[in-house]
């Protein structure tokens, strides 16, 4: 009985989404796996793995709606600093869930990309990173980043080290930079910024994510902890974000 409930909620919310007013791009936070363990009475891991479902749950919901571009928040350079086991678990669970969705994702027209900083990664890891993702890259369909080892100032500050040769070089011209010249060399180089940003567990931060292509990007907090933020939540938020006026600065 619950499911049927559920399932009509799913409906109801595909519905109200008006597809003339849909984001192009959607990037998330997912906070609160490590909490949503804790009640039930089990270790962070747990509640990562079952995070996995939830990014399962929205990427679907993305292709079904017909979303171009989704960015999800997987691992910080600030996580470095957490207890050794987790981070190896979090390495782990990261390539591991790519290795086993990527065929089905590809199936689905999904283009699969990491972004982030090689710094701290192994050549290993990133060559498997990259192996698996190459597979999707002629598909057409959503666009699904994968913000690993990722930092919003840290992709700001290798943006600038990457255009001061082209400066001294004569390439580019100082007195003439513009943000576009900056833009080309962030991790998300030819993607829009994202229209909505959604952070789950209540928390009311960027977390250094997306500072940049954040400047004008809606907001959406919910209290839902990320494991328990499925289509319903996914698809609310979409139309909670539609009913917004964007002025840009405007009137």
């Amino acid at each position: 009985m619950f499911f049927f409930r559920k399932k009509s909620e799913i409906e109801k919310y595909k519905k109200l989404i008006n597809s003339k007013k849909l984001p192009n791009h959607i990037a998330v936070i997912m906070d609160g796996n490590g909490r949503w363990a804790k009640k039930q009475g089990a270790g962070r891991l747990y509640g990562h793995r079952n995070g996995v479902e939830s990014v399962r749950a929205i990427v679907e919901a993305s292709v079904e709606i017909g979303l171009k571009y989704l960015t999800i928040y997987a691992f910080s350079t600030e996580n470095w600093s957490r207890p050794e086991d987790e981070v190896k678990g979090l390495l782990k669970l990261i390539l591991d869930s790519l290795v086993n969705e990527i065929d089905q994702m590809s199936k689905n027209n999904i283009v699969v990309r990491f972004i982030g900083t090689n710094k701290n990664l192994s050549p290993e890891y990133q060559e498997k990173i990259h192996r698996e993702c190459e597979k999707s890259w002629n598909n057409t369909g959503l666009n699904f980043n994968i913000a690993m080892n990722y930092g919003g100032r840290l992709e700001i500050l290798e943006a600038v080290k990457k255009i001061m040769p082209l400066i001294k070089s004569g390439e580019i011209n100082e007195e003439n930079i513009c943000e576009k010249d900056i833009e080309q060399y962030l991790y998300t180089a030819g993607m829009p910024d994202p229209d909505l940003m959604i952070r789950t567990s209540g928390e009311m931060r960027l977390s250094n994510y997306l500072i940049w292509q954040s400047a004008y990007t809606e907001l959406y907090f919910t209290n839902i902890l990320w494991p328990d933020f499925k289509k319903e939540a996914f698809l609310k938020a979409i139309v909670d974000f539609q009913k917004r006026n964007r002025r840009f600065g405007g009137i």
